[in-house]
C-alpha cells in the first residue's frame, strides 16, 4: 500500500509540476508577444514622426517650384530640386530600415545565420558607406587573423551602415569615425566609434526604443533618422541572440557596441 501511495503521490507531484511549467511557458510567451508588441508601437510612432518632415518638406518645395517656376531664378529652382533629392534619399534609406526590420519582426523573431568572412563583411559596408558619403573617412581596426562569424550578413551589414550614417549626421565637430572588431573570448565585438558632440543624457536612455522624441528639426537641415534607424538595429542585433549599447566616450564622442558569437553549430533558431 505504501508503495500504491507514494507512487501516487509522485504522479500527483510530476503532473503539478508539468502544469506549472506549462502556465510558466505560457506566461513567458505571452510576455514575449507584449514586447514585441510595444518594439512595434514604438517603431510605428517612431515611423509617423521621422517620416512627416520630409514628406511635408518635399510637398512644400515641388509646390513652390510648380507655382513660381517661371519667376524663380535658376540657383533657387536648384536648391529646392536639391532638397527634394536630399529628402527623398533619406525617405528611401528609411524604407530599407523599415523592410529590415519586418523580416526580423514577424511571428517568429529568428534570423538564419550563414558563416561570414569578417574582412568581406567590412570592405562591403565601407563599399556602401563610401559611395554615399565619399568625402568621409572611415578608420578601421579588425584582427589580422582570418575570423568568420556566423550571421545574417545583409542584416548586420545594414547595423554597421546604419550607425556610420548615425555618427554622420548627430556627431556635431567629428573629426574622427572608426569602426573596430575585436575578439573577446567566443566573441566578436564590433564598435562604431566618433569624437563628436556626444549623446545627451536623457536620449541615452530611449536611442534604441524608438520612442526618443528629437525636440526640434535641427536648424541646419541635417537628417533626423536617429530614432528608426536605431530601433532596427537594436533589432536585428537582438534577434542575433545578442545586445547593442550606446555611451558617451571620456575624450568625447559616443561609442555603439554589439557582440555576436564566433563559430560553433548554431542556425539561428
Amino acid at each position: 500500500e505504501e508503495s500504491i501511495l507514494s507512487a501516487v503521490i509522485m504522479l500527483a507531484v510530476a503532473v503539478s509540476t508539468s502544469t506549472l511549467n506549462i502556465r510558466i511557458r505560457d506566461q513567458e510567451k505571452l510576455r514575449s508577444e507584449n514586447e514585441k508588441e510595444r518594439m512595434r508601437g514604438n517603431l510605428l510612432r517612431a515611423i509617423s514622426h521621422d517620416l512627416r518632415t520630409p514628406l511635408t518638406s518635399i510637398y512644400g518645395s515641388s509646390s513652390t517650384l510648380i507655382s513660381k517656376y517661371d519667376a524663380l531664378p535658376k540657383e533657387q529652382q536648384l536648391k529646392l530640386l536639391g532638397e527634394i533629392q536630399e529628402d527623398s534619399e533619406w525617405l528611401i534609406r528609411m524604407v530599407e530600415n523599415l523592410l529590415s526590420v519586418t523580416r526580423i519582426d514577424g511571428a517568429k523573431v529568428e534570423v538564419v545565420k550563414t558563416p561570414t568572412v569578417l574582412d568581406e563583411l567590412i570592405d562591403s559596408v565601407l563599399m556602401k558607406f563610401s559611395k554615399k558619403h565619399p568625402n568621409q573617412k572611415v578608420i578601421t581596426q579588425i584582427p589580422e587573423e582570418f575570423v568568420d562569424i556566423p550571421m545574417d550578413s545583409l542584416l548586420i551589414e545594414q547595423v554597421l551602415l546604419n550607425l556610420l550614417e548615425n555618427a554622420v549626421f548627430h556627431a556635431k565637430g567629428m573629426t574622427e569615425l572608426t569602426l573596430s572588431v575585436s575578439l573577446v573570448g567566443d566573441k566578436a565585438v564590433f564598435e562604431v566609434a566618433d569624437n563628436g558632440c556626444g549623446i545627451p543624457e536623457d536620449a541615452l536612455q530611449k536611442i534604441f526604443t524608438g520612442s526618443y522624441e528629437k525636440s526640434a528639426a535641427p536648424v541646419d537641415g541635417t537628417r533626423r533618422n536617429m530614432g528608426i534607424g536605431l530601433s532596427v538595429c537594436a533589432a536585428i542585433v537582438k534577434a542575433h541572440g545578442s545586445d547593442i549599447t550606446a555611451e558617451n566616450r571620456r575624450g568625447g564622442g559616443a561609442v555603439f557596441r554589439f557582440a555576436l558569437e564566433r563559430g560553433g553549430e548554431d542556425d539561428g533558431q
